[in-house]
């Protein structure tokens, strides 16, 4: 029974309303009011779990290619938007996710902007994209990067529609308010460097004498073949699994060894036939795509399970457990962005 002492005084409730009303036409308000949700005790994403399977949206992608071309809507692109923030262009807090197609013989003309992008070849192939006057032709699980204000277009000289997954920080790039974009001169970059040369030049295991890049500066080598990837992952895919992630490396700027871009980070990560990750969670809300085999992913406390195969993508929420199961062997893509996080000392896991 609640004694009459531990009751709100009414007089005392009103008066504080009476106060919260007049500071705030001063554009004041009380810390008190709201302080447990400012800084609570875990993470608390309003952002939502999220599975998209790529073989129910081929068709809509397909459809706007016969709808608008590449080059008047600049970049086709149909946005995974989380279910929490439609309308708002993100998939989690700090990051855009969208699929791009292109068609034979069309062109997304060159701009550049301060948002850092990457792109997962997911179907197709022929396609490239040019970065600071190098092409790069996109095959199937290519890994490609245009960092912050680096001059980039599309084109696709051969045959068959060519579809990847856009990754952006286009939410923390706003969120700043730091957006600057700029649209070329012409349609497509003059050519400077031939293809391969990045990769030559930043991307095996040496750098030009006079490299010296700084802590935060992205990775020359823009673009990380599928090939070498998997062969990688493959490799190192013997003995017992790590119980939370399987075989899992991170990509890294070969110069530096940090990420290829300060404010994403990229992922793959191999989970054999059969095995079963055990649940984990981490403060950096997560977008994984599956390039090969098939599972299940149970996302939450109980929020359900997906069945996944290859091409489909899910995003899991900060601090949000997460559990795989690979029906076959598997490679899952995953990017994030824990480089800002763990800049910032923000970053935190836990293995459950």
């Amino acid at each position: 029974m609640t004694s009459a002492s531990t009751l709100p005084d009414p007089t005392l409730m009103q008066s504080r309303r009476d106060f919260y009303e007049r500071i705030g036409h001063r554009n004041l308000s009380p810390l008190w009011e709201v302080l447990a949700a400012l800084v609570p005790p875990t993470p608390k994403s309003p952002a939502v779990p999220a599975c998209w399977q790529y073989e129910s949206l081929r068709s809509l992608v397909l459809e706007a290619g016969r709808l608008i071309s590449a080059e008047e809507a600049e970049r086709r692109v149909l946005i995974l938007e989380n279910p929490a923030f439609r309308g708002q262009s993100c998939i989690t807090q700090s990051l855009y996710a969208g699929l791009q197609l292109i068609m034979p013989g069309e062109i997304a003309p060159a701009h550049r902007h301060t948002q850092s992008a990457l792109r997962l070849v997911l179907e197709g192939e022929g396609a490239y994209t040019a970065v600071d006057g190098e092409r790069t032709t996109m095959r199937r699980g290519d890994f490609i990067i245009t960092p912050s204000w680096t001059w980039h277009d599309h084109g696709h000289p051969g045959s068959g529609p060519v579809v990847w997954l856009d990754g952006l920080d286009i939410p923390l790039v706003r969120f700043l308010d730091a957006g600057f974009a700029d649209k070329g001169v012409g349609r497509v970059q003059a050519k400077s460097r031939p293809e391969g040369d990045a990769l030559a030049r930043y991307g095996a295991n040496m750098v030009p004498v006079d490299y010296f890049p700084g802590p935060a500066e992205p990775t020359r080598t823009f673009v990380y073949p599928y090939e070498r990837t998997r062969s990688a992952l493959v490799r190192i895919a013997h003995g017992k699994p790590e119980p939370h992630e399987g075989f899992k490396l991170r990509y890294v700027n070969p110069a530096t060894g940090r990420a290829p871009m300060p404010t994403m980070g990229a992922f793959a990560q191999w989970l054999p036939e059969g095995f079963e990750t055990r649940p984990y969670r981490c403060t950096d809300g997560t977008v994984y795509v599956c390039l090969e085999g098939c599972g299940e992913a149970g996302v939450g406390d109980g929020d359900g399970t997906w069945v996944f195969q290859e091409n489909d993508i899910f995003v899991v929420p900060s601090w949000t457990p997460l559990q795989v199961r690979a029906r076959r062997d598997t490679l899952l893509f995953s990017f994030s962005d824990r480089p800002i996080q763990q800049a910032l000392g923000l970053w935190r896991e836990s293995r459950l």
